[in-house]
Formats: C-alpha cells, structure tokens, sequence
C-alpha cells in the first residue's frame, strides 16, 4: 500500500472531480445533447457529456497519480502498481442531466480511503478522508436518528430492465403504506450524500454498480450510519440499505 496521505489523495479527488464538473456544466447549457447511445437496455444511456467527464477525471489521474489503478464507468480498467485503486462515476444521474432536471454528480472515490461526491448545481461537495467525519462544505454532516419506522422518509432507486423493475415496484408497494413516503430523484451517489446530511432517513436500491456507491458508502459510514447487503431475490439483483441503527433491521426485515 502506497504511504500517501489521504490528504493528498482528497487533493487528487477534488481536482479530478472539479475537472469533470467544468465538462459537465459546459455540455448542460448547450440546447441539446450529442453522442446518446444506449448501453445495456433502451433506457439506461451514455452521452459525449459521460465520455468528456471521466476523461478530464482520468487525466488528473494518470497526471497525478500515474501508478493508481482506475475503475471508471464508461472507460476501460486501467491496472496499476500502488496498490491504490480510483472508482470513478463521471456523471451519476445521467437521465437527469439530459432531461434538464438538476440532479446529477460527480463520484469519485479512492478505495477504502477518500470520498468526494460534488453536486455542481447546488455548488456542495460531501467529501471523506479515512474514515474521518465528514463534512460538506466545511460543515459537520448530521445523518439522521431516527427510530420510528413509520415517519421516516426512505430514498431508492430503479434498475433498467423492466423485470427487475416489476420487482422493485411490488417492493414500493409493499413499503410505502409503512414510512412517512418514498422518494426518488435519480442518482444513487447524491441519494448516498444526502442520507448521510440527514435529508433522508435511510435509503436502498438493488442493482448500483460499484462506482455508484464506492464514494457514498464511505461518506455514510463515516457519518456513523449503519449499512447492509441485501440479497437477491424474486429476480432482482443484490443491493445496499443504509440507515440509522434503529432503523437498520425494521427496513431489513421488509426488504430481504
């Protein structure tokens, strides 16, 4: 394992991380949007805006830390020698962003050790360094206590492929009647950021991919929140529950 901060590494994330946001905001104002092209079902997309983000991500990278290895959603696994591995999401709320609606991201996680997930419309960046509390903005991150399943307000997220959908439909149907409600807004990384704030009380998806979680997971369980592996089942894939310790096994319960 390499020796280098994890100061030094928070430095990296947030300069690869502000050089996808540039990318990003710059392909936002434009009228439309080129280069869309579907990749595992019809609806789950990949624009030029993608491709040009995590691009300016990897170049910080292999500029500044050439012997990192760099997982990347819409580029090729680059191997590397530091035993440091960067898990990068370029553009996390990808239907959002070409759709206009303000709810997308940058994720940027180095393996176990720095989180940065940097919301450019709303200008807030929740970030970790090992492990650390938090913050977002200089500000101390407050997740939620809550202990009473039935006033919490409980984040998802839905696959592409429209039976895992019905699979998680059936999922809402059967939790809704028992929380204060539902939301979902489109980008598992931001759902991450914003439990650990405290904005939500817990949240849960199956079927995010490495790199959507890599950054928020770490940021939740630095913020002192509880997280779980819930199995496949019923034809949906494995996935993530966080939430408060209270909350933790009544969401369980109802979501294995």
């Amino acid at each position: 394992m390499s020796e280098v901060s994890g100061r030094e590494l928070l430095a990296v994330a947030l300069q690869a991380a502000n050089a996808a946001a540039g990318v990003l905001v710059s392909h936002a104002r434009r009228a439309t949007h080129t280069g869309v092209t579907a990749k595992s079902t019809p609806t789950d997309l990949v624009s030029a805006a993608d491709l040009a983000a995590e691009a300016a991500i990897r170049e910080v990278l292999r500029r500044e830390r050439p012997d990192d290895a760099i997982l990347g959603e819409e580029g090729e696994d680059q191997p590397g020698t530091s035993g440091l591995r960067w898990i990068v999401d370029p553009l996390d709320g990808t239907i959002n962003f070409l759709f206009g609606i303000d709810q997308w991201c940058v994720s940027i996680a180095c393996e176990g050790r720095v989180g940065v997930i940097l919301d450019p419309v709303r200008g807030e960046c929740f970030q970790v360094v090992d492990g650390a509390p938090p913050p977002v903005d200089d500000a101390p991150l407050v997740p939620s206590e809550r202990a009473d399943l039935a006033t919490a307000l409980v984040a998802t997220g839905f696959g592409y492929d429209a039976q895992v959908r019905r699979g998680q439909a059936a999922q809402v149907a059967q939790l809704l009647p028992l929380v204060r409600d539902i939301r979902r807004l489109g980008s598992a990384a931001l759902d991450l950021a914003w439990t650990a704030a405290g904005r939500y009380d817990a949240y849960y998806e199956r079927g995010p991919q490495i790199w959507d979680l890599a950054a928020g997971l770490l940021i939740c369980e630095a913020a002192g929140l509880h997280t779980r592996t819930l199995p496949a089942r019923d034809g949906m894939p494995e996935g993530v529950l966080v939430a408060p310790a209270e909350l933790i096994d009544p969401l369980a319960a109802l979501l294995v």
